[in-house]
């Protein structure tokens, strides 16, 4: 009797582990890579973007108000790294293409292929995330976290940012990674 109390005591805990799900969240991703070398990362107040200067219609100072921070990774691809980046890029596409995110559009841009996605309903999106990968410097990936949000909103964010001409001041290595 007591072997089956000890068994059933060392395999209880066992079984609630393997139970638990082993693929990791975006934000887990973001936190574990923050420490890896390969990685620069930040988390940015949207104020950091300089948007207030810029002459911003009624309609994208809304989409400004409904957005709070950016939470950026970037790895940045160098010869002696190039397999980790290909790991690295895998680990992202596999997170990214779980069913709770929702693809908003996918476009080719001057730096790479992107594509934006997000978490939450079509009229209150939870979080908006950016990918984008380039071969020879690497992928950045950007969780845009906010209240209210809505895919016109992000639209309206992005066309902000245009005007802008935002090319990553202030933001030290990382702004260079975004600079190329």
């Amino acid at each position: 009797m007591k072997i089956l109390k000890l068994i059933a005591v060392i395999a209880l805990p066992l079984v609630l582990l393997s139970a638990c799900s082993s693929t990791q969240s975006l934000q887990e991703y973001f936190v574990d890579s923050s420490e890896n070398p390969n990685f620069l990362s930040a988390d940015l107040p949207v104020s950091l973007l300089n948007l207030e200067k810029v002459d911003l219609n009624a309609e994208e100072k809304d989409a400004l108000a409904s957005l709070q921070k950016l939470n950026v990774l970037a790895f940045k691809k160098a010869a002696d790294n190039a397999m980790e980046y290909d790991v690295e890029k895998k680990k992202v596409k596999a997170i990214l293409k779980r069913d709770k995110f929702n693809e908003l559009m996918r476009m080719n841009t001057s730096y790479g292929k992107a594509t934006i996605k997000y978490l939450g309903e079509n009229d209150a999106i939870d979080e908006v995330i950016i990918y984008g990968d380039n071969k020879e410097k690497g992928f950045l990936l950007v969780r845009v976290l906010g209240d209210d949000m809505n895919p016109a909103h992000i639209m309206q964010f992005i066309k902000a940012i245009q005007k802008s001409d935002y090319k990553g001041e202030g933001l030290g290595e990382l702004g260079e990674f975004i600079r190329g």
